[in-house]
């Protein structure tokens, strides 16, 4: 079967399923898209929608046996994938069509240096060439991906590189052979938000320079909607709408995709106020409901939706959707809002003005910290004496005000965790002092701090992590009033209240860990921190392990939270969207030190740190431009150095594009930006050029 001149690839009416112990499940079905030459196709969609097992049966990469392509077909320049013998399907997958995974350290041989594993892609594709030519070009492609050191990058192991190296590794590794067809498989989803601007810059540029068609997976809409041509909708193994990325995100048409736009934190949207989002998760697949496989989810379903799967529709110009609604309705839906739930508005206008209360008019400092440093020693040699320090959290000083959230923000490496876990006292500090309530804590021995701790509990980024998997949800959340000497006889009812306040039954009381989804896990996380009503929650990347849908409930319920318990957070994120979602004020921190700090609006308006003003224009928006016209991006060129050696003068100087002498040798210092905050500060020589 031929196909039309310019589709490279054409997927027909592909089925997946795989063999388990609850029997046969199926996780693709009837799925099929076209890419053309040249073309960036993006899919999306909550985690276990189907994505990443789309890519790989394009690449004949399910693991067999439990793997089994029911029906459809996969051309490539005419041929059919599923079809040709494994002999010649090597040939093509690595040469012709190749991959990059989401997690590189899996991805990469831990025992092989990098050159070695570039150079076997030419072993095995190009063996007429001399050694000599293979590390050649192994050289220049780790060039061409922006390694600034290839000849030294060729001689290191995996995990002697940062995980924004291995990934362009990675792409060095995919792009070797000059393929046709790339698949990133969410390529930049575990990277701060600088360094996936730089990942996806270096795959756009190759790609424009080579011709060649890219899949980009990923469930981050904003990367989806600034770096491909056309989407692909995935929910539940089904795609239920395709179309080019400015109808899909001017115009959405299936209720999935409009509660996916809508429940995104932008930076257009007003801080602290409620996401809209879509209740529920994504149906475990061997439980999948009748119908229209969304139904279970949409508020707006019929009796015809649960009982009738929805045919593809072209709804104009190759926009199509699979729906039942027609025109009319889904007009109907767009007026709510993109919002999939009955709203009073009246009383929602007034709930979120009243979280949206302006607490720099209280005068309460509930926390400071003064000139507060933690540094970690650094051991070796023979007789592992130490040698150097690391220079994590180094002389910051703020003040937070009770029931505000100062939110924390700057790329991995720069201390903010460690700045949090100090604070909860799960580090000592080197020097200086936490102040709370205007008594000094941070030399406080471990029995009068687990006094203190009442009053501060943290939330972790990884919940199933920190839950003990060996215990049932009960007994993870009585434990903190064990410990504390507040167990009672009404116990089981108050962690029966606790459950409840964050959208859990009494039925997760005898469950354990395993048996909730991420997003649950979270919900148990947070039971656990507001367990003893403290004054201040510490959330580490609270929302950053989960998928959008998730993320917005979360944030949704810290916000409620907030607004019932009157409660303070620290909130830590490389997510900038997220943060000036949910702060009042922002602070962002680069090395160990804070570079600016002011209103979550005046920080986003008016940035006055090069810092920051980088870091803002890494955010991938959801917003097209009907014009056309291309974001001014700032790409951060190198990585954040070293704490353990931190550069002279302004640490940021040798990233920054107006460095000058002075500041390779004087620190700036924080100083008063005069904007409409009065308490806007930044630490930058030249903050009225930005």
């Amino acid at each position: 079967m031929s196909l039309k001149k310019d589709v490279i690839l054409k997927v027909n009416n592909l089925g997946v399923s795989f063999d388990t112990d609850k029997g046969r499940i199926f996780v693709v079905d009837n799925a099929g898209f076209e890419l053309q030459k040249g073309e960036t196709l993006g899919i999306v969609g909550e985690s276990g929608c189907g994505k990443s097992v789309t890519a790989l049966c394009i690449m004949r990469l399910l693991p067999k046996p439990s793997a089994i392509i029911e029906s459809g077909t996969i051309e490539f320049k005419g041929e059919n994938l599923l079809k040709i013998p494994l002999e010649k399907m090597q040939s093509i997958r690595g040469r012709k069509i190749s991959m990059i995974f989401q997690e590189p350290m899996t991805a990469l041989n831990p025992v092989y240096k990098i050159g070695k594993q570039i150079i076997e892609v030419y072993e095995l594709h190009f063996s007429f060439m001399s050694k000599i030519q293979m590390k050649i070009k192994a050289i220049n492609m780790l060039t061409k991906v922006g390694i600034a050191a290839p000849d030294k990058v060729m001689n290191n192991y995996p995990h002697q590189l940062s995980g924004g190296m291995r990934q362009r590794v990675m792409i060095a590794i995919a792009l070797a052979s000059q393929p046709d067809i790339l698949i990133a498989d969410e390529p930049t989803t575990a990277l701060d938000a600088t360094v996936q601007s730089q990942i996806l810059d270096i795959i756009k540029e190759l790609k424009k320079k080579s011709g060649m068609s890219v899949i980009l997976i990923s469930h981050d809409l904003g990367v989806i909607a600034e770096n491909c041509d056309k989407a692909v909708v995935m929910y539940a193994g089904n795609m239920v709408e395709k179309a080019s990325v400015k109808q899909l995100f001017n115009n959405p048409f299936h209720p999935y995709t409009m509660g996916l736009i809508a429940s995104m934190p932008c930076l257009s949207k007003t801080k602290k106020t409620m996401l809209p989002t879509i209740d529920g998760i994504v149906p475990a697949l061997e439980d999948m409901p009748l119908g229209c496989r969304f139904n279970s989810r949409c508020l707006h379903a019929k009796k015809n939706c649960k009982n009738k799967s929805p045919l593809e529709k072209n709804i104009g110009n190759n926009h199509y959707a699979s729906c039942h609604f027609s025109r009319e309705q889904r007009i109907n839906l767009k007026i709510k809002n993109y919002s999939l739930q009955n709203i009073d508005e009246k009383s929602d206008q007034k709930f979120l003005k009243e979280l949206d209360q302006a607490p720099e008019n209280k005068s309460e400092i509930i926390l400071e910290f003064k000139n507060l440093k933690k540094y970690f020693p650094v051991y070796g040699g023979i007789f592992l004496r130490q040698k150097a320090w690391v220079y994590s959290v180094d002389d910051i000083s703020l003040k937070i005000k009770k029931g505000e959230t100062l939110g924390l923000v700057g790329e991995s490496g720069c201390g903010k965790t460690t700045l949090g876990r100090c604070l909860a006292g799960l580090y000592n500090v080197t020097s200086g002092n936490i102040m709370f309530k205007g008594k000094n804590i941070s030399d406080l021995n471990s029995r009068k701090f687990k006094k203190m701790r009442l009053n501060m509990q943290m939330i972790f980024q990884d919940p199933f992590e920190s839950l003990n998997p060996r215990h049932t949800i009960s007994q993870i959340l009585k434990e903190k009033f064990i410990i504390h000497n507040k167990k009672n006889k009404e116990l089981n009812i108050k962690i029966i209240e606790l459950l409840n306040k964050v959208g859990l039954s009494k039925n997760a009381m005898e469950k354990f860990p395993h048996e909730f989804s991420g997003g649950q896990r979270q919900r148990i996380g947070i039971a656990r921190a507001i367990s003893l009503n403290p004054d201040i929650i510490i959330c580490d990347e609270p929302v950053s392990a989960l998928d959008i849908l998730v993320q917005s409930q979360i944030l949704n319920l810290l916000l409620i939270l907030q607004k019932q318990m009157k409660l303070t957070y620290v909130f830590i994120s490389h997510d900038l969207s997220v943060v000036k979602h949910i702060s009042d004020r922002i602070a962002v921190m680069y090395l160990g030190k804070i570079v600016e700090i002011g209103n979550a609006n005046s920080i986003y308006q008016n940035p006055c740190h090069p810092y920051t003003k980088a870091l803002l224009s890494a955010i991938p928006v959801v917003e097209i431009d009907p014009n056309n016209t291309p974001r001014k991006k700032i790409i951060l060129k190198g990585e954040v150095p070293s704490p353990q050696n931190p550069p002279k003068g302004c640490r940021f100087h040798t990233r920054c594009i107006y460095m000058q002498d002075i500041c390779k040798q004087n620190e700036p210092l924080l100083k008063s930006m005069k904007t409409l905050d009065k308490d806007h500060y930044a630490a930058c020589h030249f903050s009225k050029m930005i």
